[in-house]
């Protein structure tokens, strides 16, 4: 391999010559070997990309950035966010806990390729753009890296999260419509239960999921704000004034999304709550997906020795061994999305505590664990919608003997004979193995008339 020689306030250091990388991210991939190689989220190097794009405008509004600097730098950002550099970025999650040799890998590779694009070869001449003092002007590692992690977060939240329960929560709603007259028996305790309708129990499942993007919906203004323009510990020193609203208003501008300069940097760099509030709403629905995502399992479980009151589709083989298996594998992958997530919330809240005077330093952990589960629950509640849920019949004929075959439809009798005598019915019955009607006779509480124009499970819903 050839090798080319760069520097940085440490030395001299040899980096690959084909990499657009300098001497920092060099000494941090071989300082870090720790974990999957190129570990850190690309959707991170794409917010750093807009943030040094917009810084590299304001700078040049302020007057101490040339108008060629921030053309030049624009043009390497709009590469890598088409995508063009993505084998530039090595690093691993696992270093500096502000992100600084993140940083550092951006700035060394936007001023290496920007000096490519000016006609040169890399380690030749004098640089086009030096990686601190263009690049990074008016930057912090300490402000740059939360504020990539922010628009990072928003828009995969946006782009991924949200549609995707979206997508899902559409289908319940229109299952709960479908299935409004279908009667069944309902369950508390994993025990029979008085009747209740198959839509109604539908609509419960896509009422947990609005409320879980509603609230996921009301973290957006926090995460919309942003770090840049508090640099070194949140006192915005060596930026120009009025850096942080304009540069702001470039990244809105460039993301097309409402990002506002943050109003109080010294918590934007010092505490990441956001980042916890946010999560806070993705484990919400994690774990309203896996109740859901259970119930359907045990409703549909069987199909001749279960529950069995709903059919799903049957997707792939279950077994190796057992022929004609078929599994519940949507509803497994998206409790096991549901449990990552959870976990996911864990490592987030510790990383969140982790605020240490000016500066939380596990950064890249909070920001790979939020992007990690923002699209694991996109990606899983589309799966199982449209291998899943879109599919979901009701087994009218399981669910009818199921219905009239539960003693708790005794309950409609509460008021007419009183709950100790409904109880007496409902005792005798499973004792002998009787149903309610009979019971009810035999007891001489009522006529098989009475009980007919009483017990209806239609009217008990």
């Amino acid at each position: 391999m050839q090798y080319r020689i760069e520097k940085d306030t440490m030395g001299e250091v040899k980096v690959p010559q084909d990499k657009l990388w300098g001497a920092q991210t060099e000494r941090s991939r071989n300082n870090f070997k720790i974990g999957r190689p190129a570990s850190m989220p690309l959707e991170i190097v794409y917010g750093f990309a807009y943030l040094k794009k917009a810084a590299a405008y304001t700078n040049c509004d302020a007057g101490i950035l040339t108008e060629e600097k921030r053309d030049l730098i624009a043009a390497v950002c709009d590469e890598i966010l088409d995508g063009k550099h993505d084998d530039q970025f090595p690093l691993v999650i696992w270093q500096t806990g502000s992100g600084t040799q993140s940083n550092m890998n951006v700035n060394e590779v936007i001023a290496n390729r920007a000096h490519q694009l000016a006609g040169k070869t890399i380690g030749e001449g004098e640089k086009t753009l030096q990686p601190n003092d263009d690049v990074n002007k008016s930057q912090s590692s300490n402000d740059t890296f939360p504020t990539g992690m922010h628009i990072a977060a928003y828009k995969k939240l946006l782009e991924v999260t949200i549609p995707g329960v979206e997508q899902l929560h559409a289908t319940l709603e229109k299952k709960s419509k479908e299935f409004s007259t279908c009667v069944k028996i309902g369950r508390t305790h994993l025990m029979d239960a008085t009747p209740l309708t198959l839509g109604q129990e539908f609509s419960g499942y896509a009422s947990q999921l609005e409320h879980g993007l509603i609230a996921l919906k009301n973290t957006l203004a926090h995460l919309s704000e942003l770090a840049l323009g508090g640099t070194a510990v949140g006192t915005g020193i060596n930026t120009p004034k009025g850096y942080a609203s304009t540069v702001a208003k470039y990244i809105a501008q460039f993301t097309e999304l409402p990002f506002i300069t943050a109003h109080n940097k010294f918590e934007a760099l010092a505490a990441h709550d956001a980042i916890v509030e946010s999560h806070g709403a993705l484990k919400q629905l994690a774990v309203s997906l896996n109740k859901i995502a259970n119930d359907i399992r045990l409703l549909a479980s069987g199909p001749r020795s279960g529950i069995g009151e709903i059919t799903i589709p049957a997707n792939e083989p279950g077994s190796s061994i057992m022929p004609g298996k078929v599994n519940p594998t949507q509803c497994e992958a998206l409790t096991m999305v549901c449990a990552q997530v959870i976990g996911n919330d864990m490592a987030i809240a510790v990383g969140g505590m982790q605020g240490h005077y000016e500066l939380n330093v596990f950064k890249p952990v909070m920001a790979a664990n939020f992007l990690e589960s923002a699209q694991l629950l996109g990606d899983a509640c589309v799966s199982f919608d449209e291998h899943c849920a879109k599919g979901i019949k009701p087994n009218k004929e399981v669910i009818e003997k199921q219905l009239n075959n539960s003693l708790m439809l005794v309950t409609a009798l509460n008021t007419k004979i009183g709950y100790y005598k409904a109880a007496e019915i409902a005792n005798t019955a499973h004792k002998n193995g009787t149903t309610l009607k009979e019971e009810a006779v035999n007891l001489g509480y009522l006529t098989a008339e009475e009980f007919d124009a009483w017990v209806k499970p239609e009217d008990m819903v």
